[in-house]
């Protein structure tokens, strides 16, 4: 309809910078989309962490798991896969002592042994290698938060492939969240500020 906003799901801030309404109020949220999510990460240790993270947000906030990340990083040898595949039970004891974290019996189990599937994949080739293979051939383009995926046939691909040795809490819904924020894929909505800011997905028109 003539004069309708067609970004009804962005919000300008004070900035005068466009971001998507889950990004616009709460500062923690806001600077998080603004400085990391969507950007590229490769490295081990950085999607070992974001791997386990995701799966401690299942059935939470983001925010929540925001604000917990320091206490997360503490009780974690700062996401350090050789440290954490060396954790016992004492460890898993100690941890489900800690309210700084999640306290999860499962999801902590499962960083445990989510850092010994991290450190048995080196040998084909690591981490890094095995997530990045599932980048799609083409990324969305949503204009509205009713636009973006929650899943894709990649996601559900990755899924199985992490399942398959070993890891846990990765399913495919938790993987597509995953990608999201790594930059295998980009979801932010056409018009905001960071649309194609990660070097991965240029838009159409050239900018980066």
């Amino acid at each position: 309809m003539l004069g309708m906003d067609p970004r009804p799901d962005l919000v300008p801030g004070a900035d005068g910078l466009a971001r998507p309404v889950w990004a616009a109020t709460d500062p923690l949220l806001r600077a998080y989309y603004d400085t990391e999510w969507g950007l590229p990460v490769r490295d081990e240790r950085g999607l070992y962490e974001r791997i386990c993270l995701e799966g401690f947000q299942a059935g939470l906030s983001w925010a929540t798991i925001l604000r917990k990340r320091p206490a997360f990083r503490a009780a974690f040898a700062d996401f350090d896969p050789d440290v954490v595949a060396g954790f016992g039970d004492s460890d898993v004891d100690r941890l489900l002592a800690d309210a700084g974290i999640v306290r999860h019996r499962g999801k902590i189990e499962a960083t445990v042994g989510n850092a010994r599937a991290t450190v048995a994949l080196r040998a084909e080739g690591g981490l890094p290698g095995l997530v990045w293979s599932f980048r799609p051939a083409a990324t969305p383009r949503p204009r509205t938060a009713a636009e973006v995926p929650t899943r894709s046939a990649e996601s559900e691909a990755l899924s199985r492939a992490l399942r398959a040795r070993g890891f846990r809490f990765v399913g495919p819904t938790t993987m597509y969240a995953l990608m999201e924020a790594v930059g295998i894929v980009d979801t932010h909505l056409v018009g905001s500020h960071r649309r194609g800011s990660s070097g991965v997905w240029p838009e159409p028109d050239g900018r980066a």
